[in-house]
């Protein structure tokens, strides 16, 4: 067994047979611990590293559990079926996998080996020579979130800003290792209007061979969560964005831009 097999990290699901978060069916892993703290964040579990228990339709389950890559491919290996014919594979999502480079690297290696697509979701936090070193080589597609362009109004929702995430997302773009796509969650009072959209989606426009941008509608579908967590929901009663608002979005983007906008991905 190759050695990177024993590589141990820290996860809190894995979910199998999505079809969202890259091309054909896939196996989702969801890494434990994240360095932005979102307002809107749909899985709160995610944040802490440490291990802790969430109170689930009246039952206390624990978030978290360490695992080897070995491990993780046991239960990816079930579905080689359905990944064969969808050209589908592995992503890894989150919190922010960077933040476990050698166990997401390894895990996206040892996809490869099985012949795998390979996705990564994920904000960009981290070193760029991280990402270059452990990641890029073994990734087929990066799917990007870049949540805003202001870094004052980014760090005052999110609790950082975004200078790092957006200089990165640029030497992946000129790096041309792996497929880049940029995804804006669109949240209420944040970043939900035609101007702030655009100034998203033209610096994604900016970004050598990026061709595609993904808008994601707020929900707040994870409010029970944080009650199991015991944590306050702050976005409070925000509204779902209507679908015609989406779809003006998605226009002025594709008016205003060389990108394609898909609503959702």
């Amino acid at each position: 067994m190759k050695e990177y097999m024993n590589e141990k990290g820290r996860i809190f699901d894995i979910q199998r047979y999505s079809i969202h978060d890259g091309i054909g069916v896939r196996t989702i892993v969801f890494l434990k611990g994240c360095a932005l703290r979102c307002r809107w964040c749909c899985n709160p579990e995610s944040q802490n590293y440490d291990i802790e228990n969430m109170t689930v339709n009246g039952k206390v389950k624990t978030m978290g559990r360490d695992v080897s890559v070995e491990d993780v491919m046991k239960v990816v290996k079930r579905d080689l079926p359905y990944y064969s014919r969808s050209d589908g594979g592995l992503t890894l999502s989150g919190g922010e996998s960077l933040l476990q480079p050698a166990f997401s690297s390894a895990l996206l290696r040892a996809a490869k080996d099985m012949g795998l697509n390979t996705a990564l979701e994920s904000m960009g936090f981290a070193e760029y020579s991280v990402i270059e070193k452990d990641i890029l080589p073994y990734l087929d597609t990066y799917l990007m979130d870049i949540k805003h362009m202001d870094p004052m109004k980014h760090k005052e929702w999110t609790g950082k800003e975004n200078t790092l995430m957006v200089e990165n997302a640029m030497k992946i773009a000129k790096s041309g290792m792996c497929k880049l796509i940029i995804r804006v969650p669109v949240v209420p009072g944040f970043n939900d209007t035609e101007k702030e959209l655009l100034d998203i989606a033209r610096y994604a426009d900016s970004l050598p061979g990026v061709e595609n941008i993904h808008i994601l509608p707020y929900h707040n579908y994870a409010m029970g969560k944080y009650e199991g967590l015991n944590r306050p929901y702050s976005m409070g009663d925000a509204k779902i964005p209507e679908t015609d608002r989406m779809e003006a979005f998605k226009k002025a983007i594709e008016r205003e831009t060389h990108l394609n906008c898909q609503i959702g991905g």
